[in-house]
């Protein structure tokens, strides 16, 4: 199979982890530490993608926090609302040039609105290597 035949659905995976936009960025901070993960998609109740929170998201709030003693900030605070996401029938191909335009490492994966998996450049460049 080539790239170009390739879809997201084929080199997707299941999202390790979510956070909701009313949970501190402390627990969504230890929560990505534990699962060795830079980022994470923001969810819903119904796991509709309402953000995105990364590490770089969360550094100067929790600098800040820690410098007054407090440990109040919430994601929704803090999180990117603005995310680009990949559906599961688009062309890897396209994908992997969009991501080569500075555009973000990790897309959510979404399907009638729902998240469903997640899609990285190394689950790209994995399934070029098995080409």
């Amino acid at each position: 199979m080539s790239i170009h035949a390739l879809t997201v659905a084929d080199c997707m995976v299941p999202p390790r982890l979510t956070v909701k936009p009313n949970m501190s960025i402390k627990e969504a901070v230890e929560k990505m530490i534990h699962h060795h993960l830079i980022g994470a998609p923001v969810v819903d109740d119904n796991m509709k993608v309402v953000g995105f929170l990364s590490e770089q998201d969360c550094l100067a709030h929790m600098i800040s926090d820690s410098y007054y003693h407090e440990q109040n900030t919430l994601v929704n605070e803090v999180m990117q609302n603005d995310v680009l996401f990949a559906s599961p029938d688009m062309a890897v191909f396209d994908l992997a040039q969009l991501m080569c335009e500075n555009k973000p490492k990790k897309f959510p994966v979404c399907e009638n609105g729902k998240l469903i998996g997640i899609i990285t450049r190394t689950h790209i460049l994995k399934a070029l290597l098995s080409k």
